[in-house]
């Protein structure tokens, strides 16, 4: 199966004004990918890049994926954005808030790579975390709450079902719960 068969990129990204000014970064080239991936130490999952090919990075329309209680709701964890491989935007994974950012002000651990931030202002941040990988040699994604003293919350067991399990905020009600439940 190709990956990201089953997302609709055409309506994945938010393209208001802010999301692109803020979150997206120059094209994503074979060079630049080679260039993050020495400077993070990680090799990126192949639904990072590709996704990053589409738009290298933004903010995504659907925000929120269900997860066990963590700092940030009951029943799932919310972002506001995904960040471009890249270099020259701020919020980019090398840019200048984002991994050294991330491990050395935040105190974030060193368990892979921070790649989306949550509304909390840099409290909580979902991570690729590469500390035990699957069969296919990709990281899970987890939930990592500073104010919980770093706690760290399975959520997908890889980007690419992370991304397929993105839903929109409405999903959740006022309290942070599901309408389903």
């Amino acid at each position: 199966m190709t990956v990201l068969a089953n997302l609709d990129l055409s309506v994945f990204w938010d393209p208001s004004e802010f999301a692109t000014s803020e979150y997206v970064d120059e094209l994503l080239t074979d060079e630049l990918l080679a260039r993050v991936e020495a400077e993070l130490g990680y090799r990126l999952p192949a639904a990072y890049v590709a996704l990053c090919q589409n738009q290298n990075g933004g903010a995504p329309i659907r925000t929120c994926h269900r997860a066990a209680t963590t700092s940030w709701a009951p029943d799932h964890v919310a972002i506001t954005n995904i960040k471009a491989i890249g270099f020259k935007n701020i919020w980019s994974l090398c840019g200048e808030l984002g991994r050294d950012n991330t491990l050395t002000e935040w105190g974030y651990p060193a368990i892979g790579v921070y790649f989306a931030d949550c509304p909390s202002a840099g409290h909580d941040m979902l991570c690729l975390d590469y500390r035990q990988l699957d069969d296919s040699g990709e990281p899970a994604v987890v939930h990592v709450s500073q104010g919980s003293d770093y706690t760290i919350t399975f959520v997908a067991p890889s980007f690419e079902s992370f991304l397929l399990g993105l839903e929109p905020d409405e999903a959740f009600d006022d309290d942070g719960l599901s309408h389903s439940d």
